[in-house]
This record gives structure tokens, sequence and C-alpha cells, in this order.
């Protein structure tokens, strides 16, 4: 079982996929489009990476505001589940991303990633913040499942 992470922006989608065993998450690519609203291409890329990594859940960010609204961003995230929904039939579990971008412009920095290239992968890490995120909510859940059946 593998779980894409995806950090679904105006022009951009960064994309994360776990490892088999649901431990961690790897950056895989950025997928650019020139256009918001033009996402044909940008569901058949993701279409064929569910496909060659044998994906069976989505992890999408869920951009809310501080104050925890949902704003015009956010709205649009949940069109695109939508649309990914219908298009894959897979489960998409919406993901509080707020700050993923801003850990990881930092930590892109503190790997010295000169500026230039920064934005050619600051998506993809956004997307492994959100994927691993998760991924370790369902770690402390098994174990504290495990725990409550050893009682």
């Amino acid at each position: 079982m593998r779980i894409m992470g995806l950090d679904y922006g105006t022009k951009t989608v960064g994309v994360a996929i776990s490892d088999p065993l649901g431990l961690t998450a790897q950056a895989i690519e950025t997928i650019e489009r020139k256009e918001e609203n033009k996402l044909r291409k940008t569901c058949a890329r993701i279409e064929e990476l569910i496909e060659k990594y044998d994906v069976d859940k989505i992890v999408l960010g869920f951009p809310k505001h501080m104050n925890n609204d949902i704003g015009e961003r956010a709205e649009k995230s949940l069109e695109f589940r939508d649309m990914l929904h219908r298009r894959t039939g897979l489960e998409i579990i919406m993901w509080d991303e707020r700050l993923t971008t801003v850990e990881a412009e930092r930590t892109l920095i503190e790997s010295n990633v000169r500026r230039e290239n920064r934005k050619k992968h600051i998506d993809q890490i956004a997307a492994v913040f959100i994927l691993q995120g998760y991924l370790d909510l369902l770690h402390m859940q098994r174990a504290q499942e495990r725990a409550l059946g050893q009682v």
C-alpha cells in the first residue's frame, strides 16, 4: 500500500509518495501548468503516478487560514479533491497544510539550496511534509491501538 501526498497550488502540484510500508514520504516531482484552471494534463500525470506507484490513497494539502477559516485557496483544493476522486475513485484525505511551505522553504535554506533552485523543489518538499504528517498520525494511532490491546 502506498499513499500519495499532494501540495496543490495555483500553477504547480508538488507530489510525494510513501514507501511501501507507509513509514516515510519521498519527494517525486513538481507538476507544472501554464494556467490555474488547466488541469487535464495535471490530472493525467497524477493518474500515471498512481498507476506507477500502486497508490491506493491520496493526502491532499488543505490550506486553511491561520484562524481556521476556509478561504478561496481551500475552496479550490476541495474542488480539486472532488475532481481527483471522480477520476481515480481513490479515497482522498484533506490534511491541514498550514505553514508547510514555510517549513519547506526553511528546510531548503538549511540545506544550502540556492535561491534560484528552491522554487523547483519547494512544492515537492511541502508535499513530503503533508504526507509525512499523515503517516506519522497513522503510526501513532497504530501504536495506541497496540498499547490498548495489551492492557
